[in-house]
């Protein structure tokens, strides 16, 4: 099969996944409280709905080619970067670094990717955005709080610009063998780290008693991660076929990135909770912000990508 084939066949199988879960969704909806809320079902039909929307999204980039992939993913850091930025302390001598964060830094990153400058790519915002944005801060002469302020906008353009772009840099990868492929990449790590996330929340709700750690992620369970890491993780080995790795490699690659992706979750939840927020944003109807929803792809994507690089790069 070619890689046209395998995407077509991957999307008909979560369109059909997604349409068993609306049916039973709503099936629930209408066996236990039909015309009044339920906060859990009515939550999990939230869900169910941008789902749709979000898979849509992504298969319709997909479908676009690799600028198709880029520009989706340049709009994701734009909002991610945005609502981070919103959630945190800045003044007015922190513009200057804001718009070269927004405006020169993000947009630069994308169009390295573009053009398969991975040496540049690979160090821009590490090392020229880290020298540039706080010597760009400090012009503005305002030194109240200057430490924190710099480390948050450097912080935000690390978690939503430089670790996200990771997943597009896929597509630049020459893979001996796997050559107009790389696009199954991306769907293998979106696929096995976002099922994670639904799959903790399902355990956690089915038998979920212990709690991670409730003064950070109240709603996190002992029982929901490791059952969750554990099934999506047997979800990335039964995608090994549309990769270069065996199905073992697959699985050892799925649990990592999986762990990666809890702690990504559990990082950001850490922030939320300093800033006294529940969720990022309100974009997406039952996630809350867009960050809300890749805050696991920015943890996993970086290492991912560099697995891949360094083990299966011809």
């Amino acid at each position: 099969m070619n890689a046209s084939s395998d995407l077509f066949t991957v999307f008909a199988g979560i369109f059909g996944l997604l349409a068993v879960f609306s049916l039973i969704g709503a099936g629930l909806k209408w066996r236990i409280s039909p015309g009044a809320p339920h906060a859990v079902i009515d939550n999990l039909n939230a869900r169910i709905k941008a789902w749709w929307a979000m898979i849509a999204l992504i298969g319709a980039a997909i479908w676009l080619g690799k600028g198709g992939v880029i520009a989706l993913f340049a709009f994701i850091s734009f909002q991610c970067l945005r609502e981070f930025i919103s959630l945190t302390h800045t003044r007015i001598g922190d513009h200057r670094a804001l718009l070269w964060s927004f405006f020169v830094f993000l947009p630069a990153q994308y169009i390295l990717i573009g053009i398969d400058w991975y040496g540049l790519f690979s160090i821009l915002i590490p090392v020229y955005a880290f020298l540039l944005l706080p010597i760009s801060a400090s012009l503005g002469a305002d030194t109240t709080r200057f430490l924190e302020r710099a480390a948050k906008v450097q912080w935000g353009l690390m978690i939503c610009v430089y670790c996200l772009s990771h997943v597009p840099a896929l597509l630049t990868l020459d893979i001996d063998g796997y050559a107009g492929r790389n696009m199954l990449l991306i769907v293998f790590l979106v696929l096995t780290v976002q099922s994670s996330d639904v799959f903790q929340y399902v355990w956690g709700k089915l038998i979920g008693k212990r709690k991670v750690s409730p003064a950070i992620s109240p709603s996190k369970t002992v029982e929901g991660l490791v059952g969750g890491v554990l099934t999506s993780t047997a979800v990335g080995a039964a995608l090994w076929w549309i990769t270069p790795f065996t199905a073992l490699e697959a699985a050892l690659i799925a649990l990592v990135i999986n762990v990666m992706g809890f702690f990504g979750g559990f990082v950001l939840s850490a922030i939320k909770r300093d800033r006294g927020v529940k969720d990022w944003g309100s974009m997406i109807e039952g996630h809350g912000g867009m960050l809300d929803r890749v805050d696991s792809i920015s943890f996993s994507a970086p290492i991912f990508f560099h697995i891949v690089r360094y083990w299966w790069v011809a």
